[in-house]
């Protein structure tokens, strides 16, 4: 009798195995109350599902592979609980408990990031070692070894939080942080852009309740916390990968197909169709899953994770990886549904081309896109073609008609074509491309660059350790290019994070820096103010900030010689103003007199 039921209860622990439900829990009271919950396990897709307390299931959808069965309930109007789901079997069932949260206060309505903020990107496996204890952890392959350049080095949130003093001492008001949700690749997994779980922080990095620890510790400081989603691609080893629901949950072809990253192709009336699948569909590298946001089990699945870590981890905004690269119209309602949960909500996408009519077909409302009758519902793309003349023009001493600050001026030419030209994200650099110290090893052309950044219309982003002038050759390789920060471990020879600690060459660049973005936390007229630009003249390039109540008078020297300005040129802008001071040396200038700049300098000047 005894072995009996012990082989009973054996069976039925056996047949009522739920290895995933995602996701693990909901919220009350959410503008998508219609919740989609994947329930994963051996064959569980063979029962008849039924929930208690009265809850209402709206659909049920099972696919080819019995391991899946996804469960719509309404939540509208339902209150916080614990509900129970039955599945059964014939005289068989189990049961599962799942929590309804109580939202946030206001959650719907959370600010996000604008042009008032300065994003600080980071890497957190380069940034901090806060807790050598997760440097390796068993249920991930790749094991900690700081001496190989690609390999994991030891950074984690708790690096991240114990280093936030640092990031607003610097002026910066956002972090944006590369993935951190687990990535099981066996090399190479440091950058986490090959995500193995996508409700699960990586171990080596933390828990997720420090992720939530980290977006409360920065709300204390009133900075904001910016998550990096990827919706285009998984890593290989992600746990769905190798038991796929449906089997158009990825992109497949007979062979593997790389992307052809055309993603012109998107748009081109002329485009062949195979051009434009190819660069939808075709994978971002050969391990990373290209996912199919046309399925609508995909799309609704992302949707739903991207909106459970903003409500979980109280996010204030996005950064979307590779955006371009996503099915059109999948992406489209993707953003549109986050942004209809969240009405202020920023997303920033990733769309790496370099001209401005196809950059501003994605951001919201586009009146370019609008000729397709397409909308992305973007709010905010990223100005790479900025990002592109600063890359040179800073090294052009002698302007000619297309080469020096013309680059610059000619970039904010096109600024019409945008819909929301204060919300796009401007950078000198990120984690992808070459570092600005190495392209520029001269503080004073990084001085030039910084200024501009900091002036200009848009969101400023800048590259964890440019402001204590780290470089890096990206031709040596990613690595070099996100090195570790100088005083993040045990055992660093200085300490970049403390004051004491940087070197006179690391202090000079994080004095400066310092200087300049704290001045801009208060300056709307930076935000938000209009624009008045002139044509550069000897490789000068002046530029007006102003609103009803300031004016800002920007001037930036790229001619390495000293330069004398006519203000008489500029009396459209100076108007009635008498005197300028400049906030980076504190000199005033007579706006009656010529303003003498010395080479490679710039001006920043508040008009009285």
């Amino acid at each position: 009798m005894k072995k009996a039921l012990l082989l009973l209860l054996f069976s039925i622990a056996t047949y009522a195995q739920i290895d995933k439900v995602e996701p693990p829990f909901w919220w009350s009271d959410m503008n998508l109350s219609d919740v989609q919950i994947m329930f994963y396990g051996n064959n569980i897709a063979q029962n008849e599902v039924t929930v208690s307390n009265g809850i209402i299931i709206k659909g049920i959808q099972k696919t080819e592979n019995p391991n899946y069965v996804f469960v719509t309930i309404d939540t509208k109007n339902v209150s916080p609980q614990n509900i129970v789901f039955t599945f059964k079997n014939g005289k068989k069932s189990f049961t599962k408990n799942y929590e309804l949260k109580q939202r946030k206060e206001n959650s719907r309505f959370r600010e996000s990031y604008n042009s008032s903020d300065v994003m600080y990107l980071l890497m957190p496996d380069r940034f901090a070692n806060g807790n050598p204890n997760n440097d390796s952890h068993p249920s991930v392959t790749e094991k900690n070894n700081r001496d190989l350049p690609g390999g994991r080095h030891g950074g984690d949130i708790e690096g991240i939080i114990k280093n936030i003093n640092y990031i607003h001492e610097l002026g910066a008001t956002a972090i944006w942080s590369t993935p951190l949700c687990e990535d099981n690749d066996e090399r190479y997994s440091y950058h986490t852009y090959g995500q193995s779980d996508v409700y699960k922080i990586d171990p080596r990095y933390g828990t997720n309740e420090d992720y939530l620890r980290m977006s409360q510790e920065l709300h204390k400081k009133g900075m904001k916390n910016i998550m990096d989603y990827v919706t285009n691609h998984w890593g290989w080893k992600h746990w769905m990968i190798n038991d796929l629901p449906t089997r158009d949950w990825i992109h497949q072809f007979p062979e593997f197909t790389n992307s052809n990253y055309r993603m012109t192709t998107q748009f081109d009336i002329n485009a062949s169709k195979r051009d434009a699948e190819h660069c939808m569909d075709g994978w971002f590298v050969k391990s990373m899953p290209d996912l199919n946001q046309s399925n609508p089990l995909v799309l609704n699945y992302l949707t739903q994770n991207a909106i459970w870590w903003i409500e979980y981890a109280d996010l204030d905004g996005f950064r979307v990886d590779t955006y371009s690269y996503n099915d059109k119209e999948g992406i489209s309602n993707w953003t549109k549904a986050i942004t209809d949960e969240y009405p202020h909500f920023n997303i920033v996408g990733e769309v790496w081309m370099n001209d401005q009519a196809q950059m501003a077909y994605w951001q919201k409302d586009s009146k370019i896109g609008a000729i397709q009758n397409f909308n992305s519902y973007l709010p905010s793309v990223m100005d790479f073609t900025l990002h592109e003349a600063i890359s040179s023009t800073f090294n052009e001493d002698q302007a000619t008609w297309d080469k020096g600050i013309i680059k610059v001026y000619q970039n904010f030419t096109n600024d019409f074509l945008y819909p929301n030209i204060d919300n796009i994200l401007t950078f000198i650099e990120n984690h992808d491309t070459q570092r600005f110290n190495h392209l520029y090893p001269d503080f004073k052309k990084y001085q030039l660059a910084m200024t501009l950044l900091a002036t200009v219309r848009g969101i400023p982003q800048i590259y964890y350790g440019s402001e204590i002038g780290m470089a890096g050759n990206k031709d040596k390789g990613d690595a070099d290019i996100r090195q570790d920060f100088p005083g993040g471990w045990n055992g660093d020879k200085n300490n970049a994070f403390t004051a004491s600690g940087r070197t006179d060459f690391q202090k000079k660049y994080f004095d400066f820096t310092a200087k300049l973005l704290n001045w801009r936390k208060n300056k709307s007229v930076i935000h938000s103010g209009k624009t008045t630009h002139y044509i550069p003249e000897n490789n000068v390039y002046i530029y007006f900030r102003y609103d009803e109540k300031e004016t800002v008078m920007v001037i930036i020297n790229n001619n390495p010689e000293k330069q004398t300005i006519k203000t008489n040129r500029f009396l459209e802008n100076i108007k009635n103003y008498t005197s300028g001071k400049d906030i980076l040396g504190n000199a005033s200038f007579d706006l009656k007199n010529d303003i003498s700049i010395e080479g490679k300098s710039a001006l920043v000047l508040e008009l009285k």
